[in-house]
């Protein structure tokens, strides 16, 4: 698959880069793109949760009224589930709700997503470039001449540029990444794929080793 590369204002260069079948012209796999975004988002939650039990709630042991002849349940702890201020019946605990999978998996989920971008035309390419400093205009300028102001974007560094990444920060639906930091949730939920010439070789050599 060729793809034509652009400058950063948007302009054809004439030049076109080829996009490896076995990246981007695979057929996708649902299923491996489900479990790699599951694992994602399992893996951002801390898992901190925590509410106390009766047995850890502060307050007096003594039993708070008679057993019989009030006409009302008997009762023998202020700590009981039933009453306001008692414990919690079946709360949350800590745990860590980090997923494993086969490295072999994550790669056919990234290249499954890659492929659905590639099939969908969603996939841009600029030559390589920096800005002198980060500035946020520079980067709406960029999104303004791809005509990608609106959309979520994904832009992918060949390696780590501060000033890029620095640029791109204060715009809501910009994302930027380095080539070997992307994975499959970004991927599908950026509408435009960004990818610097210089990125595309060391993705495909990540993905295809």
């Amino acid at each position: 698959m060729k793809v034509s590369v652009l400058t950063k204002t948007g302009e054809d260069t004439g030049r076109k880069v080829d996009l490896s079948k076995d990246v981007f012209g695979i057929e996708p796999n649902d299923h491996a793109i489900y479990l790699d975004v599951k694992q994602y988002l399992a893996n951002q939650r801390q898992g901190t949760h925590k509410s106390k039990e009766r047995a850890e709630i502060a307050g007096s042991t003594k039993k708070i009224k008679k057993q019989k002849g009030t006409g009302t349940a008997r009762a023998g702890s202020i700590k009981s589930p039933v009453f306001r201020g008692g414990g919690r019946v079946f709360g949350p605990k800590p745990r860590n709700y980090d997923i494993d999978l086969n490295k072999k998996l994550k790669v056919l989920a990234r290249k499954s997503a890659l492929s659905y971008k590639a099939t969908e035309k969603s996939i841009s390419v600029l030559e390589d470039f920096s800005f002198d400093a980060p500035k946020t205009k520079d980067y709406a300028a960029l999104l303004n001449s791809l005509s990608f102001a609106d959309k979520k974007t994904l832009l992918v560094l060949k390696e780590d540029d501060k000033n890029v990444l620095l640029s791109s920060k204060n715009l809501k639906k910009a994302q930027v990444v380095v080539a070997d930091q992307i994975n499959t949730y970004d991927l599908l939920k950026a509408d435009n794929l960004i990818l610097l010439e210089g990125s595309i070789e060391k993705i495909q050599n990540l993905l295809t080793k």
